[in-house]
């Protein structure tokens, strides 16, 4: 049983443990959960991502979370807070941000999750958190309203400049 940081009535929310990796893995490296990204992702690049989420949690509180569905002890997945520095007139900046297993898709996991991390945020006294998808990104567009967050504006984010197809992306904020 792991320790949890805070759960919901089926999620546990945890720091990174070495164990995550492989099933971590396998959701990053799925095309279809990744649809959205730049590319799936390695191994390596699973680990440096839990490693830097670790350094996150380490340093401000918060990270992408490890999140187990509690009946199952299984990863979900990675549901969090995350700390954006890239250059654009809203950074720095906390946003939300959620990658769960296709297995997992539609069951409201995503939704349930992300308000718990709003939670969160605001028991951490987080004044405000952002949301940032590709405008394509329908399903996490729909998370975002179902939390309670608002549309602001379309931007370019400047990390993507190689993956035009995904670089136009929605930004939702919510005052905590």
């Amino acid at each position: 049983m792991s320790t949890y940081l805070f759960t919901t009535p089926r999620l546990g929310f945890r720091r990174w443990q070495a164990s995550d990796l492989d099933a971590f893995t396998a959701i990053n490296s799925d095309p279809d959960v990744m649809r959205f990204f730049q590319r799936p992702l390695l191994k390596e690049d699973s680990l440096a991502m839990m490693e830097r989420m670790e350094r996150l949690y380490e340093d401000k509180g918060f990270c992408y979370f490890a999140v187990d569905i509690l009946e199952s002890q299984v990863l979900l997945g990675t549901i969090g807070l995350g700390w954006k520095t890239f250059e654009a007139d809203f950074t720095p900046t906390v946003d939300i941000g959620y990658r769960i297993g296709k297995a997992w898709w539609n069951q409201g996991f995503s939704t349930e999750g992300a308000a718990a991390c709003l939670d969160y945020a605001s028991q951490l006294q987080i004044p405000k958190v952002v949301a940032i998808a590709s405008v394509g990104n329908h399903a996490s567009i729909q998370v975002m309203k179902k939390i309670g967050m608002k549309y602001w504006k379309d931007f370019d984010h400047p990390e993507l400049q190689d993956s035009p197809h995904i670089q136009r992306c929605s930004l939702y904020q919510i005052s905590l």
